[in-house]
């Protein structure tokens, strides 16, 4: 996908029944379904049951078997509660007659509450920074592995605000082995004003680099990332505040935790004001291959 209309068009479920809907799916150069292509779509195929009135505010999500790019994705949606202030949904993403993936998401009316949030770390403005794609690219011969993971075109431009490779130490990292890095991130385009689609694409964006973040620690024991076995396993996100996807937002990242074969990480989504307005917290699987 190389701009945000092509992502847009991902997102245009086909109804083919009520609470049934049926997705295309990207062909990934890995041969596998991106995991936030199947968070993004079964975010909006519970959006399309839900008043309008009402923007999700947290969705929980489990990766149950790998996607296959060469069929469609069909999506069930349960209308489990429809309160006064609250509605809740859940969806199975199915192949083949069997679930792929499940997830529980619930939508909420505004109201006013207390208010507080954590403050937005201190970084480097994305304009003066690489993307992922240029810093591929320019690092070709030194960071191969690099190179042919990043190189396809997304419709959400990253730019990373610290270098990272694998198996070598990289100066720009202010500490080597500590699992926190920090990415600027904003749609290849225009976006329309409904929130639903921002916090969709969010949806998207939001699987990339975190499984990654829990590797840091561990990067001089990893020959390239082509080495090991990695897969999201569980994916969370909580929608505090509005945004838009086409202005510039942080993904500050860490991992408190990797143990058993599972990466542990978490991220806290910024706007460029300082406004907390998303967190996300996924488990993964990540081993070397036998």
């Amino acid at each position: 996908m190389n701009d945000i209309k092509q992502l847009l068009n991902l997102l245009e479920l086909e109804k083919i029944e009520e609470n049934i809907f049926r997705g295309s799916t990207y062909k990934t150069p890995w041969g596998a379904v991106f995991g936030g292509q199947v968070l993004a779509q079964a975010l909006y195929a519970a959006i399309q049951t839900v008043p309008k009135d009402r923007q999700v505010h947290s969705m929980h999500g489990y990766f149950i078997l790998k996607g296959d790019i060469n069929l469609p994705i069909v999506y069930e949606v349960d209308r489990i509660r429809d309160g006064g202030s609250f509605t809740t949904r859940r969806v199975v993403a199915i192949q083949k007659g069997r679930p792929i993936f499940n997830m529980s998401a619930s939508f909420q009316v505004e109201q006013e509450g207390f208010e507080h949030q954590f403050l937005m770390p201190d970084v480097a403005p994305p304009e003066g920074l690489l993307s992922d794609v240029d810093l591929a690219e320019s690092k070709e011969e030194e960071w191969p592995d690099a190179f042919k993971i990043y190189r396809q075109n997304r419709p959400v431009e990253l730019r990373p605000v610290e270098y990272f490779a694998y198996g070598e130490k990289v100066p720009n990292a202010t500490d080597q082995k500590l699992p926190v890095r920090h990415v600027l991130m904003k749609a290849k385009g225009k976006l329309p004003d409904d929130q639903s689609c921002h916090r969709a694409v969010l949806a998207y964006a939001s699987d990339s680099n975190l499984l990654v973040t829990s590797l840091l620690p561990h990067r001089d024991q990893i020959k390239g990332l082509g080495a090991l076995q990695l897969a999201s396993l569980d994916h969370a996100m909580w929608f505090h505040q509005a945004f838009r996807m086409d202005e510039w937002l942080l993904y500050a990242l860490d991992s408190p935790s990797a143990s058993n074969s599972r990466g542990f990480s978490r991220g806290n989504v910024f706007k460029r004001d300082g406004t907390l307005v998303a967190s996300v917290v996924q488990e993964g699987l990540i081993r070397k291959r036998r």
